[in-house]
């Protein structure tokens, strides 16, 4: 393991622990809070479901950001396997974003229950990032293609 890709590691990691610490601790506890202010068990399976796909698209995206780091390790980040790393990574991101953007009513009931605004607006958040995290993957993409295609054209020439 190269020392420039440790911090990134140990970074990934640490985020991998507090999404898990998510799902054990803070997810479980929403939902028994929900289901005893909004009686409705559809909602929480529902919002349970749509959180904890959301959390295992996380995990992947945290997976190829591993393996792409692995690559970077070995030499080979001009590759076709970061490349699909990048898109595994971008297709994660949007389909998060869109579970997320499916999800806002229920955000919004819940709120509105709880008369907590701010549970709308950390929903918008977490489909905000996941947008931002799918545009930065679906460029950083197709930069690397390009690279790839300028580094493949300059090898045939030399």
């Amino acid at each position: 393991m190269k020392r420039e890709t440790i911090f990134l590691r140990l970074t990934v990691y640490i985020m991998a622990l507090i999404m898990a610490a998510i799902c054990i601790i803070v997810i479980p506890h929403h939902l028994i809070g929900a289901n005893n202010l909004m009686h409705n068990t559809l909602y929480n399976w529902v919002f349970g479901s749509g959180l904890y796909f959301t959390a295992l698209l996380f995990f992947i995206i945290l997976y190829q950001a591993l393996k792409l780091l692995h690559l970077i390790d070995k030499n080979e980040a001009f590759s076709n396997l970061s490349v699909k790393n990048l898109k595994n990574i971008k297709l994660s991101a949007y389909l998060a974003f869109l579970i997320y953007i499916v999800e806002l009513p229920f955000f919004y009931l819940f709120a509105d229950k709880d008369d907590a605004p701010g549970v709308v607006v950390i929903g918008i958040v977490f489909a905000g990032a996941a947008l931002v995290i799918a545009l930065f993957a679906s460029m950083l993409q197709k930069l690397l293609s390009q690279a790839i295609k300028i580094k493949s054209e300059n090898d045939l020439t030399i």
